[in-house]
């Protein structure tokens, strides 16, 4: 098996950069030329348009992108407490764990290949889980807070060291795009005179967001304050006007467009050795960011179309190239890995292989998706046809309705709430994320749904102790009735 693999040379770079939403990159139709080196690899190879990850933020992402599990299995579903910790396999763990030796990284370890990894996360998250089946990792440190200019030194070192060898896989990491927005200051800003939308964040609509309640709106950038950090210009701490959300925006695309630039040397690079065209690329991220969708600026902190649809790009030797349009999870990665290297399978997966997509641009589309957030609210979604359904158990202080409806197709900022006028589709929805919970718990080897370890332990982390102080700061910034309602609603 892995002479035939031999033979073909096969090294797999994986680029996976933090935050990185769709819509906001040229290939996927963004107004910006913020992806122009993305781009070209996406012109290489196929593009997935409606890939999502299961759980978001961060850590969930990675842990059911890295187990093949939904969080709802695996246990890890949020930032803090029990549930940040992915669960021991217990009973049926033999010597070695086999959550960790079919894990992602380790399918191209049983492929015959050599692996490496140039990230932050483990540290950064104490999710030490993502380094196994790595032969080498490489961290600079600065647990996340690093720009890329630090990690891509390290990248280009790794490829001089292994050029003319065969058979590897490098993982590489950038958090350019995460908040604080961190694109050094001599980058400048591309962006500075060009339009930032379509048309849907009018001066009007930023009058209504500046009205909103709760973390990460435009009165709050800092989540439950309007602090700011001097070593990041490019992060205000609120945003009072049109102006100043266009500051946002290009803060953030900066970053994106910085992180590209970056990839670019990589590709450069791949290039120079001669083997760009014949390798395989692999490029995505672990979730989006909200740009005032839900009245929320700069971060992902919701189960929701701009936080959980993800990017998602493979550039494979032999394999087709387009464009994509079924529903995948980012957990499906793990099996298309596995048949396309033709390496070990396992049955505690919860992914279905794509491979086909891959090789032969065959439809191997999901009928529907549920995707969930634990860190910063309690919720599941359902995504389905045209339709996002979302049901909130915790709103994170947004105020936000136990149900809420959006035609994705026709409002991808969603900004009109549709469930009255269709009761049947919110049926629909709940169902769909009914008969997933059913048959996850059905498959768990624990009794307990992860998120009601979260409500039980005090809520989603990126909420527990900030109330009171809030509830001040909501008062003393003239919205006193965002604050009688939070007060009715959490102090019960």
């Amino acid at each position: 098996m892995h002479s035939e693999r031999e033979e073909k040379h096969m090294r797999i770079l994986f680029i996976d950069i933090d935050t990185l939403r769709p819509d906001h990159m040229g290939c996927y139709g963004y107004m910006r030329n913020t992806t122009p080196n993305i781009d070209s690899i996406a012109e290489d190879g196929i593009r997935f348009d409606n890939y999502y990850c299961s759980d978001a933020p961060c850590l969930p992402s990675r842990a059911a992108l890295v187990s093949g599990m939904f969080g709802i299995r695996n246990g890890a579903v949020g930032h803090g407490g029990t549930a940040a910790d992915r669960r021991l396999t217990g009973e049926p763990r033999g010597f070695r764990d086999y959550v960790d030796d079919g894990c992602l990284h380790n399918i191209f370890r049983h492929a015959g290949m050599h692996t490496a990894s140039i990230s932050t996360f483990a540290e950064r998250h104490s999710s030490w889980w993502f380094n196994a089946g790595f032969n080498e990792c490489y961290n600079v440190g600065k647990t996340g807070m690093e720009s890329g200019e630090e990690v891509l030194p390290v990248v280009l070192d790794w490829l001089d060291r292994n050029e003319g060898k065969d058979n590897w896989y490098l993982h590489i990491h950038l958090w350019d795009p995460h908040t604080p927005y961190r694109a050094p200051k001599e980058f400048g800003n591309p962006f500075e005179n060009e339009p930032f939308d379509e048309g849907w964040l009018t001066e009007d609509i930023v009058k209504k967001h500046l009205e909103h309640v709760g973390p990460h709106c435009l009165n709050e950038l800092n989540m439950f304050d309007d602090g700011t950090y001097e070593q990041y210009p490019r992060m205000p701490g609120k945003a009072e006007n049109f102006s100043e959300v266009r500051r946002v925006i290009d803060g953030y695309d900066c970053g994106v467009r910085f992180a590209d630039e970056l990839i670019g040397k990589v590709i450069a690079k791949l290039r120079e050795q001669g083997i760009y065209d014949d390798m395989a690329i692999i490029l995505s991220s672990d979730h989006g960011e909200n740009m005032g969708e839900l009245g929320i600026y700069g971060e992902h902190a919701t189960a929701d179309e701009p936080t959980c649809h993800i990017p998602f790009i493979m550039k494979w030797p032999g394999g087709v190239k387009g464009v994509d349009k079924g529903f995948h999870y980012s957990l499906d990665l793990l099996p298309t890995m596995a048949e396309l290297l033709n390496a070990k399978k396992y049955d505690h997966w919860d992914g279905e292989s794509y491979a086909k997509a891959v090789t032969d641009g065959e439809d191997c589309s999901r009928d529907s998706l549920v995707v969930s957030q634990m860190a910063h609210v309690c919720q599941r979604s359902a995504r389905f046809g045209d339709w996002l359904y979302i049901r909130t158990v915790h709103d994170g202080f947004h105020l936000f309705d136990d149900e809420m409806l959006f035609n994705i197709k026709n409002d991808p900022h969603e900004q009109f709430d549709v469930k009255e006028e269709n009761p049947l589709v919110c049926a629909q929805g709940a169902k769909i994320i009914l008969d997933w919970h059913d048959e996850m718990m059905k498959k768990s080897d624990s009794e307990i749904d992860p998120m009601w370890t979260v409500m039980r332990e005090g809520g989603p982390e990126h909420t527990r102790g900030y109330l009171d102080d809030y509830l001040k700061r909501l008062e003393a910034t003239g919205r006193s009735e965002g604050a009688e309602k939070l007060r009715k609603k959490y102090k019960k």
